[in-house]
């Protein structure tokens, strides 16, 4: 299973965002990473701003290349505003869902518990964690899993219910994926019509 397994912290200071979360590396140096990272005044090129908004979505949903291009061809290919669309894939994931409804504290977490074996989907154990949720699909946490300190410490955060997508089951330890987002719904700070603009070139 490909993933990124490099310096975090430097990746946020590239954005200037804590996309990772919060991080106390990133809240000391607020600026690019690199000898002239505090001085550097360079004149960004439309290209270059289109490039660095697509590498921003790729690193904060934990994507790579072939990935996200193979995600845009599919939301190309469907109804409604593409960039939208897109980012209601990327919410799609499973491991997207399994942290938004905080059953993992981070993103790389989430593909974690879900590579392990440790999810269900609609009562299955599932470990492709790029597999994109349908409307009513359940997510759960395997049985024998219930007890890992892991899963009960995230489950205390206040993202369980606070997606108008996700309904969050504590009982049974298990949501379902209700329906796509809406864009005004999904909190991520990315700009995706520039990123259909690189695409379009």
């Amino acid at each position: 299973m490909a993933k990124y397994i490099g310096p975090k912290t430097k990746i946020a200071r590239k954005f200037l965002e804590p996309i990772y979360g919060q991080d106390k590396a990133f809240e000391k140096k607020k600026y690019p990473p690199g000898q002239h990272g505090m001085n550097r005044r360079r004149k960004v090129s439309e290209y270059g701003i289109q490039l660095k908004e697509k590498q921003k979505a790729k690193y904060t949903y934990g994507v790579l290349e072939r990935q996200f291009s193979n995600l845009f061809k599919k939301a190309s290919s469907q109804k409604g505003v593409t960039g939208e669309v897109l980012l209601q894939l990327l919410e799609s994931r499973l491991d997207n869902v399994v942290y938004r409804l905080g059953i993992a504290p981070t993103r790389a977490g989430a593909r974690q518990l879900v590579g392990h074996k440790h999810i269900c989907v609609n009562g299955k154990v599932v470990n492709i964690p790029s597999m994109l949720l349908k409307q009513g699909d359940v997510v759960s946490v395997r049985e024998k899993s219930k007890s890992l300190e892991v899963i009960l410490d995230s489950l205390k955060s206040d993202r369980a219910n606070k997606y108008a997508w996700l309904e969050w089951n504590a009982d049974r330890m298990s949501g379902e994926f209700l329906n796509f987002p809406e864009r005004s719904e999904i909190p991520e700070n990315i700009t995706e019509q520039l990123i259909v603009e690189l695409y379009s070139k």
